[in-house]
């Protein structure tokens, strides 16, 4: 049963590590069980940039999730961006023996396991192929393929790309944690499956992302990902802009953004003033907010112009009729839906990731600022389900305790942790470690054995860190 796997997710982001703990109950909504947070102090960007200091973020958010929710927290699904993603088209095709067998499941996998070994720049690998359509026999258009005849099967994909380094700090930041990753997803597209709807995927929908170090780009038209994108401006770019226009603190000129802060000047009151606290010794500093407005309008502007810029240059501005969605946590200034239509003319709206989440204690989930959290346990359990669909019966519940390394080279698109599903337990590992029963003179040395590993095991899951 699906609502008997627990999956997590972990967001690494440039202003905040997330780690969310989610089930699904028996309505299919999601339920969270446990919330971690820490200030990420080592990603510029969405890239790591310092080792140490990410792992120790990582650490203090699982620790937190896992007091929250009783979960021993052992796998996780993991957000990767940065300017380094970059996406691409690519057409390819499997010739098949006989014209009499119909295509299966298995040929559609065949040609999509193809384009994972696409020669791909220095430096770079892919992380997602993601199917557009495909040709039987040059009958065009066809977005199922299986159950037809035909001898040549052909497919037009999208595909992502990331920098090595930048996976490889990822997986050396998460297994130096304590943890594996099971599956690395797309920011974006993690955040697409938490705000948006199949209706406005069918009928053409832009989702952008701010995030703190990035600003994320997904477009969608006839329930297809058509195009992705990393903006490398967020949230943290119009702090800085604060903090230098008006002379203040780091921690100050977030504040003000947050607290006071709007998208539009003209929506500000001139007579609107705000006292800062001086440094020693000094007197208040008073922040005029028509001015703070003006230093946040300019900045925004610019991020929309940017990311409508990349619409535009897809050819996609003028179709997608279900127009902007915006997430993340900088989504929540004040006036920015406003402001987004006045740039690019598209409708636009604030995406919140309420539709899958049912009843819950944490509340907090709500925000537009977890939405990749959010996308990335859903990512999970779609991952099971297609699991269960090509297997025809479901995983037995120890088989997801068993999972080798990570591989270097990631999983294809929606694929979720396979073993992080463990029951409210305090700790199950001890029973999936028992060592095999022997028979012999052997049984009576395993049997004090198997004591003394349980021991030890209890004295280590004691242990704080």
């Amino acid at each position: 049963m699906q609502h008997d796997k627990i999956v997590v997710g972990l967001d690494i982001g440039t202003t905040k590590i997330c780690a969310l703990v989610g089930r699904k109950n028996e309505f299919g909504k999601l339920e969270i069980l446990g919330l971690g947070k820490a200030v990420s102090e080592g990603v510029v960007r969405g890239i790591v940039s310092n080792i140490d200091k990410t792992v120790d973020a990582i650490k203090r958010a699982i620790r937190q999730a896992e007091e929250q929710s009783g979960i021993n927290i052992g796998v996780v699904n993991v957000g990767i961006a940065g300017q380094h993603i970059k996406s691409l088209q690519h057409n390819g095709s499997i010739t098949r023996a006989s014209v009499d067998n119909e295509i299966t499941q298995a040929d559609v996998e065949r040609l999509t396991s193809d384009m994972y070994r696409l020669v791909t720049p220095p430096g770079s690998q892919i992380i997602h192929v993601m199917p557009q359509d495909y040709k039987v026999d040059y009958e065009e258009g066809i977005l199922d393929p299986v159950g037809m005849s035909g001898v040549r099967l052909e497919g037009n994909f999208h595909i992502i790309t990331a920098q090595s380094t930048a996976i490889n700090n990822i997986y050396k930041c998460v297994t130096k944690a304590g943890l594996e990753i099971d599956n690395l997803i797309l920011e974006p597209l993690a955040s697409s499956m938490s705000v948006l709807s199949d209706e406005e995927k069918e009928a053409g929908v832009a989702l952008i992302d701010i995030g703190g170090g990035t600003t994320d780009l997904a477009v969608f038209k006839d329930g297809i990902i058509r195009h992705a994108a990393v903006l490398p401006f967020g949230g943290n770019i119009i702090t800085s802009d604060i903090k230098q226009g008006c002379l203040v603190m780091q921690n100050q000129a977030e504040q003000l953004k947050v607290k006071f802060g709007k998208a539009i000047a003209e929506e500000a009151s001139e007579y609107e003033i705000v006292s800062i606290p001086g440094l020693r010794d000094r007197s208040p500093k008073e922040i005029s907010l028509k001015n703070l407005a003006y230093i946040i309008e300019a900045r925004m502007e610019e991020i929309v112009e940017l990311v409508y810029a990349e619409i535009q240059r897809l050819g996609f501005h003028d179709k997608l009729a279900a127009g902007i969605v915006m997430t993340g946590g900088g989504s929540q200034l004040q006036n920015l839906v406003q402001l987004t239509e006045y740039v690019t003319g598209m409708d636009t709206r604030i995406g919140y990731p309420n539709e899958h989440l049912g009843k819950s204690k944490i509340e907090a989930v709500k925000s537009p600022m977890y939405a990749t959290t959010v996308g990335l346990v859903l990512a999970g359990y779609r991952s099971i389900d297609d699991r269960v669909a090509q297997r025809g019966y479901d995983e037995p519940e120890q088989n997801y305790y068993r999972s080798a390394a990570p591989e270097v080279r990631p999983a294809p698109p929606v694929a979720a942790p396979q073993h992080n599903v463990p029951a409210p337990q305090p700790a199950p590992q001890p029973a999936a470690e028992q060592p095999k029963k022997s028979s012999g003179a052997g049984d009576f040395f395993q049997k004090i054995l198997s004591r003394t590993k349980g021991l030890l095991i209890d004295d280590f899951d004691d242990k704080q860190y």
